[in-house]
């Protein structure tokens, strides 16, 4: 198993069609609650949004940066992964094909969203902080129990930007299974107008990922440790934060070297 520091993304990405790591057919129905015109326009995002990430995601010059105590691999499971909602599009391209199961809201936005990462190997578990909550963290535990890696982006759907939710602990205390987190900055990015100021990457600019301690909540964690270990993780996140924005242009030095 190669270690993180070994995982260089630069060859052209397949949709995903091994039979360990494919996801389920999208179930023909799903779109219909929405208007003609709605339909249109999501496959037109669809496209739009496969094609960006399969044409610059090669392109990207990546180092992966870990803290003392983070994973070891890339593709280490089971975990519970969170990053921010912002770098969805290089988290999507740098961890395609590992089988990851998301939380993704029924909303219009979690509906494209999830159809584009599914064509990278992604599963979508339908859910949010808002709605069906328990239904997918159920979903999300039985894929633990299977094996499998989830993530989350914590801050969506709709914000508020960059605050943490409880769902990874309330979901590491019933399974047992470890919390990490991550940032992707990006050196150079179009940035959308949006509430998450969702970063699109530049062709062959630079990207920094910093992994981030392993976060470990007791079976028998009350309230009040619930409460702390939500803090930890806020606290995780905006330290992986900070740091892969002020190092991302020092990516390709002696410091940072590129990832192969």
């Amino acid at each position: 198993m190669p270690a993180i520091s070994c995982c260089y993304y630069n060859s052209v990405v397949p949709e995903a069609s091994t039979p360990e790591t494919a996801a389920p057919t999208q179930p023909a129905s799903g779109p219909r609650r929405f208007t003609l015109r709605q339909r249109i326009v999501l496959r037109m995002i669809i496209g739009l949004g496969y094609w960006a990430i399969r044409l610059i995601g090669p392109t990207l010059r990546v180092c992966i940066s870990c803290e003392d105590g983070a994973q070891e691999t890339l593709d280490q499971r089971p975990l519970i992964g969170s990053f921010w909602h912002s770098c969805i599009i290089p988290a999507t391209y740098i961890c395609r094909n590992l089988g990851v199961r998301v939380m993704s809201s029924n909303s219009y936005d979690g509906e494209y969203m999830g159809r584009i990462i599914h064509k990278f190997g992604f599963v979508a578990v339908k859910g949010s902080s808002s709605r069906n909550a328990v239904r997918a963290l159920l979903g999300l535990r039985r894929a633990l129990g299977e094996g499998w890696p989830v993530a989350f982006t914590l801050d969506g759907p709709r914000g508020p930007r960059h605050k943490v939710k409880p769902g990874p602990v309330a979901l590491g205390r019933s399974s047992g299974v470890a919390l990490t987190m991550f940032h992707a900055a990006v050196d150079k990015a179009w940035v959308l107008n949006s509430w998450d100021r969702m970063m699109i990457p530049v062709p062959f600019s630079r990207v920094l990922v910093r992994f981030g301690k392993l976060i470990r909540v007791p079976e028998d964690a009350g309230d009040d440790d619930m409460e702390r270990y939500t803090g930890e993780l806020q606290a995780s996140l905006d330290r992986v934060c900070e740091f892969a924005e002020a190092n991302v242009n020092k990516v390709g030095s002696s410091e940072f070297p590129y990832s192969k």
